[in-house]
């Protein structure tokens, strides 16, 4: 069975008077373990399509099965929750508290699974040693390079061992050379086995992934396989 399966997905929006179509029937399938990037111009359909793959909107007309599970038609608390349970976030503005640690950033989504604390703070100094910041534990956000806050990032992305990491313009805050090591690391974990899905409109970006899919007025102009 497939992770993700989108069939004849729509978003139509009112705006004013007018009827944005950001999406026209867009049917993709992703398996475990790929490592996709999303690739599109402003205004191609490319953040609609990773809001809906990442539960954050619902289709207008189509269906989504998310891991065997149809989201939709689900209301916002029932999305809440496929969110929580099925998919890592890593957005370019990093998202940290700043007065935390980056422990205590990377278990904040433990806490709210209602993990035990022993356990809570193990699984989350695995997560942060897998994204290599063992060093840094106990440093906050101010004390931290962008490189490190976005490892941190991911960190937090990865604790409950999603489903999907989907990232949204990951390295747009970062230097060149900082935002390639970023790119090494989504590399690795998905030389682990971990699904990626990376949205991003820089060219040299989408090459680090194995599969491309290209969006244009709300249609898929192209999807390449690439050669590990």
């Amino acid at each position: 069975m497939s992770l993700i399966h989108l069939e004849k997905i729509s978003r139509r929006y009112q705006m004013g008077g007018e009827i944005i179509h950001a999406l026209r029937e867009v049917t993709l399938t992703v398996e475990r373990g790929e490592y996709l990037a999303i690739m599109g111009p402003s205004g191609s359909g490319k953040s609609t399509l990773m809001n809906l793959i990442g539960c954050l909107d619902t289709p207008t007309s189509g269906t989504y099965i998310l891991n065997g599970t149809n989201v939709s038609d689900m209301d916002d608390n029932q999305l809440a929750e496929v969110r929580n349970r099925e998919i890592g976030f890593v957005f370019q503005t990093f998202n940290l508290l700043p007065r935390a640690n980056a422990l205590h950033n990377v278990e904040l989504p433990l806490i709210y699974s209602g993990m035990p604390a022993a356990e809570r703070r193990a699984v989350a100094i695995e997560a942060i040693h897998s994204v290599g910041l063992g060093d840094r534990m106990t440093h906050k956000p101010n004390e931290m390079s962008g490189g490190q806050r976005q490892r941190v990032a991911i960190a937090r992305a990865l604790v409950n061992k999603p489903s999907i990491l989907l990232a949204d313009e990951p390295t747009g805050n970062l230097d060149s050379k900082t935002g390639e090591e970023i790119m090494a690391l989504f590399e690795q974990l998905a030389s682990q086995g971990n699904t990626i899905i990376v949205v991003t409109h820089e060219e040299d970006i989408a090459r680090h992934a194995r599969r491309i899919v290209r969006i244009r007025d709300g249609l898929i102009a192209s999807d390449e396989r690439r050669a590990r």
